[in-house]
Order: C-alpha cells, then structure tokens, then sequence
C-alpha cells in the first residue's frame, strides 16, 4: 500500500526537480526537444485545472451553505417579527378603546362644560384615577379644544400633565380633525416615552374636548434585552422608537430631511434627542430586509415587518458570523472532497497507463522469439490480458467501495453541520428548549387574548358612516345562530325561536348581528352549569317598535349587578373570562339605532335582556 502511494509522490516530486532544473539545463544542453516541452507544459495546464477545480468546490459549497443559512434564518427571524408585531398591536389595542369610554361619564361631560371648576376637576381626576388602575396604562387624561389639560389619572404625581397646554401635540389635532388619533413621543412634562391614543369626545355631534391614553411600552425593550435580541421598532420618519440597545434609541436610520427637523421642532416627539443618524451602511434592501453594516463593521442580515395601521416597522438584526463560520467549515470540506475525488481520478489514471505499458512490453518480447514460443507467449498473454481484467474489475470495485465509504464519511459532519444550522435558527438565538416551548404558550396566550379582545371590544371603538336601513330581523337571527352554531352544538344547548312575520328594523345589518351575538354568547355562558340549557329568542312589534327578546334557563342575576349591568367593568364572569364590556357595547350599539337594551330576571329563574329598536318604513 506504501508503495502505491509513493510512486505518484515520487512522480510529483521529480516533476518539481525537473521544473526547478529547466533553466539549467537549457542553458548546459541547450533547447530541450519538443516532447519534453509538451509533456511539462500538460502538467502545468492539469496542475492550473485542478486548483481551479478545488477552488470553485470550495466555493460553491460557501456560497450554498451561506445563502441557504441566510435563508432559513430569514424565514426563522420573519416567523419570530409577526408574533412580535401581533404581542405588540394586541398590547396596544386594548387601550384604544379606553379613551371613548369616558362618553359613558357625565361627570365628563359636565367638566368639559365648565373646565374651571376646581372640585369637578378632582372628582374626574379620581374617576381617570380608578379606571386606569384598572386598564394599566401609563396615564389617561382630559383636554379641552384649546389643548389644555384640565383632569388626568397622575394628578397627584409629579410631571402630571394637568395646567399645561398640549395643543401642538399631533395627537390632539389628530383627533380634533378626525375624531382619533396616535402619536409616540416623550412626554413634555413627564420626560417619559410612550404611546398617546386620543379620542374626540363629542355632544350633539359637535367636539367639546379631547381623551388621551398614554401606554408605556419600555417592557418590551426590556424582554429584547432579557432575550438578547438585536431588535428595534422605527416611525414613520424612520427615527428608532424602540431599541434592544440604548444607543440606538431616538436615531434615525439614514440623515433627516430638513422638513423633517422643521416638523419635528414643532411637536417635539423625541425630547431633547439629537437625532444623530446611526450610520449604518446598507448592503441590500427590500421589502422584507436586507443586509446592513453597522458602525463597528458588524454585518447583520435585517428582517422587517411593517404595522400597517401605525406606520412602524419592526426591525431584527441577525449577526452574519456565525452563519458565515458555518459556511467556511462546508466550504473547506467540499475543497478537500473535491481534492480526495481528484487524487482518486489520478491514480485510476496511472494504473490505467501502468497496465498499457506492461502489456506492451509483453507484446514485444512475444515478438522476439519463434514461431512455438510466440504461440506460448501469445496464449500466456491471452491468459495474463483476462488475470489483469479481472484484477483491474475488482480494483475498480474496490474503488466504488472506497468511494461510497467516503462519501459516507464526509456526508456525516455535513449533516451533522446541517442539523447545527437549523437548530441555530431555531433554538440558539432563543435559549433553551424550555424557553422555545414557552413562546409557543404566550403565543397560544395571545391568540385567545387577541381573540377575547377583538370580540368584545372592536364593535365599541368603530363608528361607522354608513347610514341606517331596513335589516330583517329574521336573517340577523339566522347569521348570528350560524356565527355561534358550533357553541350551541357543542353545549347542547336548546334554542327556540318565535319571530313575528315580516318585521324589519332601522339599523346596520354587521352591527345589529354583532349585537345579537354578544348577547346570545352570554346567554351560552350563563347557561352553562344550568341542568336544562335552553334559549328562546321571541321578536314582534310594540308601539312603532320591534322588541326582540332573549332569554335563558341560567341562574339569576343579582341585584346589585342587575343595577350597573350596562357600566363599564361590570360583569359576573370568573376573571380571565370577561372584561364586563360586552354589554356597555351592545348598549352603545343599541342607542346608535334609536333603540335601547333592557335585563330582567325572569321566574322562577333565568334572566332576560330585551331590545327595542325602532321599525323600519
């Protein structure tokens, strides 16, 4: 086995001394003949190829390991920004009702009526006071049209914004323009960031002041930071909002346009910031990300995600290194199997050339001799030309063998090279399993929070500007029973009907349905634990109107309850099922229509909520 191997190295060694004596003996011999100059110059042509050869191996293997790394933690990091960006607008949404809430408050009403008066100004301060102890958010205050702020929640803390004007503020021109408006940005007196959420507050369609709700959003800075996570969350001027690195924040991606600066002067969202640009070069761009260099030479691939309806972007940095030490590491084993397929080309080659020259040789010794010794040695080399057939097929099964066992061979650290990356997409930037397993739970967490949210709180919020017609009761009814068929199925609950022919109301057919569906999804809850769980829904005219009513075989109401049923707050739910706004919502909707919502306990048991909505013509 040595010896097979030292001859293609003894080979390659005289190649080189020859190389190296070429000059010398040209010039002691003179010009060497024509063969000797052909043969070097082929070797130097196969020697040029077969570098060329393993360097674009190597390369390739790079450049695929590199762009399929790139990949998979591209469609890792854009799986990772959506449920980000749905924690982030879920913890947003929950407050952008808390502002028109405070329609429901007389006491409101009667401050924005005479904003001097000093006890009605505490006496709504305290209100504001108890409900954002409730909704958690960093503050919620009152304004008059002129941007003065008359009551807030922190009227007893310092850096209250109470006495100071904020009429500049975008928010409240925003709202006195459009109704609602959102603005980020560090407060003027509290020198603190976070996100406004105004709200019109109107009396006889006409504007008599401006709600705010200020929310704090520095917990998600600090659960980036906890999981070591490059991410940052840019505005609509393209200033960072939100960073996981300090020295990010209130910077700018690229340099500010001087009407920017201008418009910026004027609201003042960012304080007393610089506004120096971070100074990131970008490499490539597009929709979803790119790739950019940061002020130390760091390379980072960037995904992004945008929030439509606030005009953010949510920004993840990767660092590129690891990815492209993966990538070096593939690199260098293609190069080295590609030298291993080489040297093995090689030496089938000279075997091959080896076998040529012996049977030559024979051939001209066979014929040297006589007639007799030239049949002998004729049928000697037939036998021998078979023996070498047979050794060289079994030489080249021996090769397929070497082949397939090397191939095996490299193929292990490439797969084991290829599990590390995916795993590294998956798990190591994230932590431990454990803390994998835990986003999937606040996932499903805020999916059901989301889905809580958005079912009893979107209808309160939306206002809408299509007029009232002509709904028919009976296919309200029906759409709200196939919207929650699947509950009743499950619940077996019985449903009974009793609709007047014909009947038609003065409403919007979405809003009406939304309505019936809150209501019967509470009747589906109170009747829940009941022995008999039965719901009958009755609809027939009364004095110009439609009176539709729906009942339950569940427990009573209690009086108290009975009393405050349509207040914010109020529910008898267990916590975690119920926020009591669903029927402040179907009120609300109910007195859009010209109609109003009525509860009663019926006898011996069960409860009742009636709705008077007017007739259509």
């Amino acid at each position: 086995m040595r010896a097979r191997w030292a001859r293609p190295a003894m080979r390659w060694i005289c190649l080189a001394q020859e190389m190296t004596d070429l000059p010398i003996r040209i010039g002691l011999e003179g010009h060497p003949d024509a063969a000797t100059v052909r043969g070097r110059a082929g070797w130097r042509v196969r020697g040029l190829l077969a570098v060329a050869l393993v360097g674009a191996a190597a390369w390739l293997g790079y450049a695929i390991a590199f762009s399929r790394g790139l990949d998979q933690r591209h469609a890792a990091a854009q799986q990772r920004l959506a449920v980000e960006a749905a924690q982030l607008d879920g913890y947003l949404s929950r407050f952008e009702y808390l502002p028109s809430l405070l329609e429901t408050s007389p006491d409101v009403f009667r401050l924005l009526g005479t904003p001097d008066d000093r006890t009605l100004q505490q006496t709504v301060s305290l209100y504001l006071k108890s409900i954002n102890l409730l909704a958690g958010a960093d503050n919620l205050y009152v304004l008059t049209v002129d941007g003065d702020a008359i009551a807030a929640a922190d009227f007893d803390q310092p850096g209250t914004p109470v006495g100071s004007n904020l009429s500049y503020r975008p928010y409240m021109r925003q709202a006195l323009a459009t109704g609602r408006g959102a603005f980020f940005g560090i407060g003027i007196t509290s020198a603190r960031a976070g996100y406004y959420l105004s709200y019109a507050v109107k009396r006889e369609g006409r504007t008599i002041g401006v709600a705010v709700v200020k929310v704090n959003l520095d917990a998600f800075e600090r659960e980036w930071r906890n999981r070591g996570a490059d991410m940052l969350l840019v505005d609509a001027r393209g200033v960072t909002i939100l960073a996981s690195r300090d020295e990010w924040r209130f910077r700018p991606l690229t340099p500010l346009a001087i009407d920017a600066l201008e418009e910026i002067a004027t609201s003042k969202p960012y304080g007393s910031s610089s506004l120096a640009p971070l100074g990131w070069t970008f490499r490539e761009r597009g929709d979803r990300g790119g790739r950019v260099t940061a002020e130390r030479g760091a390379v980072y691939s960037i995904d992004e995600r945008p929030l439509h309806e606030r005009q953010w972007q949510l920004m993840l940095l990767d660092d590129e290194a690891p990815i492209r030490r993966t990538a070096y590491v593939i690199g260098t084993l293609s190069g080295l199997a590609c030298i291993v397929a080489l040297l093995l080309l090689g030496l089938l080659a000279q075997r091959r050339n080896e076998i040529r020259q012996r049977l030559a040789s024979q051939a001209a010794l066979q014929a040297a001799n006589d007639r007799l010794e030239i049949r002998v040695q004729e049928r000697t080399a037939e036998l021998r030309a078979a023996q070498d057939e047979l050794v060289h097929a079994g030489k080249l099964a021996v090769l397929g063998q070497m082949s397939a066992g090397m191939v095996h061979e490299i193929n292990q650290p490439l797969a084991a090279l290829q599990t590390a990356s995916d795993n590294a997409v998956q798990f190591i930037d994230r932590g431990m399993i454990s803390e994998a397993r835990g986003n999937l739970v606040r996932i499903g967490e805020l999916v059901r929070r989301l889905a809580r949210l958005t079912g009893q709180l979107r209808v309160f919020a939306y206002k809408s500007n299509a007029p009232l017609e002509a709904v028919a009761v009976e296919q309200a009814v029906s759409e709200t029973l196939k919207i929650l068929g699947a509950r009743v199925k499950d619940g077996g609950v019985e449903v009974s009907i009793d609709l007047a022919p014909d009947l038609h109301v003065r409403a919007e057919q979405i809003r009406l349905e939304q309505l019936l569906c809150n209501i019967v999804a509470n009747a589906l809850d109170a009747v829940e634990g009941a022995a008999q769980k039965s719901i009958s829904i009755r609809a027939e005219r009364e004095e110009g109107q439609c009176r539709i009513a729906i009942g339950n075989s569940g427990p009573a109401i209690a009086a108290d309850v009975l009393q405050r049923m349509f207040e914010p707050f109020v529910t008898t739910k267990p916590a975690g099922k119920g926020l009591g706004l669903g029927l402040v919502i179907a009120n609300h909707i109910a007195r859009s229509f010209g109609g109003e919502l009525r509860a009663r306990n019926l006898d011996p048991s069960g409860a009742e909520f009636v709705l008077l909505v007017p007739l259509a013509a």
